[in-house]
């Protein structure tokens, strides 16, 4: 079935379905009138042409892509700058059955593959930027600065990351200092809505043996939706961020690296609004009260390795902290009802030591078997702390309080300790057959003081102090087979679990939370064809987990939320991928993912969800596009280049009970322009079509009319972009 046709097949709710805007066809029109003649332009390159090979390190040691056992896609240096890509989320469309689940706050940032999801304390697919594990999703999604590699790798890597990777993981790289030579670039773009931005770099050497980068940026823009009582924007956006490096190699096969980044953002309110109220009036809010959502990040990075003639030693040492304060009006209406002062802090240290076989060494066993091996140990703190403060208008909580209530729910205090052993060996038999056998054992100690109270003392007040241990040994095997050069079949299988813990605030009774469990199945091929111009991967998965962990709303507190295990569920589904370079200047993409992803039967929640959808777990994903670029000719010094790709999203359900959803859409962006020897412009435009979809939504029965709030995605975007290069 051609990826135009594909639709979803509806939902149960109680709203009124609008249609998919037929976007589809207009776009592969305008894909066509626009690359079609830049295509007739290129000339067969005199070179070999192949698609490029990709190093990645989703299984800690560097490895090519195309020779690993797992589902993990790679959006390189030049896919970031030749897609505008400024977050992870931005990345994740070049994953199949792969969605995120983004609020206006950038610290809400919600990973899903094949159905498995994230809380924010409690990540299921759990972010790593340049080594150093997010142990909290409020730190993940940051905008990209000097970035040099991003990967998507879905499936369980309990095995060898050990805790909050069952359903993957995303590993952010950032670029490498120069040793060769001082480079930089600057570049400023200008957008509707106010966008304006400014970036610069530069790396090089200090000496042959040291080399440092130094990078920033400040962006800016104003909110996509209108407060209509007032007339401002709510959800506009702020943030300067920065990063210091410093490589040192003392020697050929040593090298050291420091790298201190940060983030500073100042943004406006939530966009939330009653369901059926964006709607019917899209990116428009009614409300008396306007907040903020402030967030700060620190973090240094210590990277050590040596690769010896045998052995490779990595040693990666991350210092995390992070602030943020949140403050809205939780009623969402002209009302003064309730608002919420939320203020987080959080500490983490993480220390982790490999050993393992020297790339291109490998252990001889025995005639043609050889070995590949690794070994690690990690350890990790993390020092929590959240005080939320609702603030109730006279009468609103009993007709009896004529006078303002401050609900404190929580003031909390997390403390979290833990560590992980882990191994893994390759076995490869008579050059063309591996078997891969590893496991991990984790443990970790956990320490909550909770208090829940009320100023004043309207009701008595709640402490909870407890702690707890969880202790678990996840296991991994991979059998892959290359049938020729280029050409290999696998199957594996593996246990991933998700950590238990405390809730901050939760009903009485919910305070703690059991371990989440996996066990996954996983085939698949990799393959190139055409003398290596072509890559075709695919995969299927199977996926059944016990005890799952949920967010429920606490219906004792408006928007907040809470961790509870309600039951098991099953997922299953089919990935494609496809890369193409069938000549030099022109790069072919596609993507194609199906998820079949249900709550088993006697899983409940507030209600039975027994064979219920998985919440915000699309029925499908796909992209297509492409990247063309030619050469202006021998007078000018300068290559034209063109980018188009269209994403789609299956439909997809809001909540556990499966009473509201959102229909399939599907959006497209675009991106044209001129690269010099020095300097560049571009033309960029995301949501072309200008697409009106709700991301997402939860129930909020409190105060929304229709049952649910949720957020407008982005609208149509559109700006230029110049710069300059050396």
């Amino acid at each position: 079935m051609p990826l135009a046709a594909v639709r979803g097949t509806g939902l149960r709710t109680k709203y009124v379905r609008r249609p998919v805007p037929r976007t589809v066809p207009s776009f592969l029109l305008v894909l066509w009138m626009t690359l079609v003649p830049l295509v007739a332009l290129g000339q067969p390159a005199p070179v070999r042409i192949t698609v490029p090979t990709v190093t990645v390190t989703a299984q800690k040691e560097p490895a090519d892509i195309q020779g690993l056992p797992v589902s993990v896609t790679a959006a390189s240096r030049e896919t970031i700058a030749d897609a505008g890509i400024n977050i992870i989320s931005d990345a994740a469309i070049y994953a199949p059955n792969t969605y995120f689940t983004d609020f206006t706050a950038r610290a809400l940032s919600f990973a899903r593959f094949r159905g498995i999801g994230s809380s924010p304390a409690n990540p299921g697919i759990t972010t790593y930027i340049d080594g150093v594990p997010q142990l909290n999703t409020n730190s993940s999604s940051i905008d990209f600065l000097d970035v040099a590699q991003v990967e998507l790798v879905r499936g369980p890597q309990s095995a060898l990351f050990g805790r909050n990777t069952l359903g993957g993981l995303v590993s952010v790289t950032s670029g490498r200092p120069s040793l060769a030579s001082w480079t930089g670039g600057a570049s400023v773009p200008f957008g509707n809505f106010g966008a304006r931005e400014v970036r610069a770099g530069v790396s090089g050497p200090l000496g042959e043996r040291l080399a440092v980068g130094f990078a920033v940026a400040r962006r800016d823009r104003d909110g996509f939706t209108t407060n209509e009582l007032t007339g401002n924007d709510l959800d506009y956006r702020s943030a300067i961020s920065g990063k210091a490096q410093a490589l040192w190699t003392p020697a050929v096969n040593w090298e050291a690296r420091v790298i201190v980044s940060g983030e500073r953002a100042r943004d406006g309110d939530l966009a939330l609004n009653d369901l059926e109220a964006l709607r019917a009036n899209p990116f428009r809010a009614s409300r008396d009260f306007e907040g903020r959502n402030d967030r700060n990040i620190l973090s240094t990075t210590v990277l050590a390795r040596r690769e010896g003639p045998r052995f490779a030693f990595s040693s990666t040492t991350g210092f995390v902290s992070w602030t943020t304060r949140g403050v809205t009006d939780l009623d969402y209406t002209q009302v003064p009802l309730v608002t919420r002062d939320n203020a987080e802090e959080d500490r983490q240290f993480t220390q982790e030591i490999r050993v393992a076989s020297a790339a291109n060494a490998p252990a001889t066993l025995s005639g043609a078997t050889v070995l590949k091996w690794q070994a690690g140990l990690f350890v990790f703190t993390q020092d929590y702390e959240q005080e939320a403060v609702n603030s109730f208008a006279p009468f609103l909580l009993s007709p009896f309080l004529g006078f303002p209530v401050s609900q404190h729910s929580p003031q909390s205090a997390l403390d979290d300790i833990g560590v992980g052993v882990y191994g893994q060996g390759t076995l490869t038999f008579v050059e063309n057959l591996d078997l891969t056998i590893g496991a991990r054992v984790d443990h970790e100690s956990k320490e909550a003081l909770l208090e829940t109270f009320y100023t004043p003392e309207v009701a008595p007040p709640t402490v909870v102090s407890a702690e707890r241990s969880f202790s678990k040994v996840s296991p991994q095997a991979a059998l892959a087979y290359r049938f020729q050069p280029g050409r290999m079949a696998y199957v594996s299988t593996g246990r991933g679990f998700k950590a238990g813990g405390f809730n901050p605030a939760s009903p009485p009774g919910s305070e703690a939370y059991n371990e989440e469990l996996t066990w996954h199945v996983e085939g698949g091929t990799k393959t190139s064809w055409a003398g290596d111009r072509l890559l075709a991967n695919a995969a299927v998965f199977f996926i059944d987990w016990s005890d799952l962990q949920l967010n429920l709303p606490n219906l004792g507190v408006p928007g907040q939320f809470y961790i509870a295990n309600v039951g098991g569920a099953r997922s299953a589904g089919v990935e494609l991928e496809l890369s193409a370079r069938p000549q030099s200047g022109i790069d072919l993409f596609a993507t194609l993912g199906y998820t079949h992803a249900r709550f088993d039967e006697g899983s409940f929640t507030s209600v039975d969800v027994s064979r219920n959808e998985l919440p915000n777990t699309p029925g499908y994903t796909a992209t297509a596009g492409a990247q063309l670029s030619r050469a202006l000719g021998t007078r000018v010094d300068a290559t034209l280049y063109g980018r188009a790709e269209a994403v789609f999203y299956g439909a997809f359900q809001y909540d556990d009970a499966n009473t509201a959803g959102q229909e399939a859409y599907s959006l497209a962006n675009f991106r044209a322009g001129v690269r010099g020897t020095r300097l560049f412009a571009e033309a960029w435009v995301r949501n072309a079509f200008d697409t009106r979809y709700i991301p997402v939504a939860f129930s909020y029965a409190n105060f929304a009319p229709s049952g649910f709030v949720g957020e407008m995605g982005p609208p149509r975007t559109f700006g230029i972009t110049g710069g300059l290069t050396f």
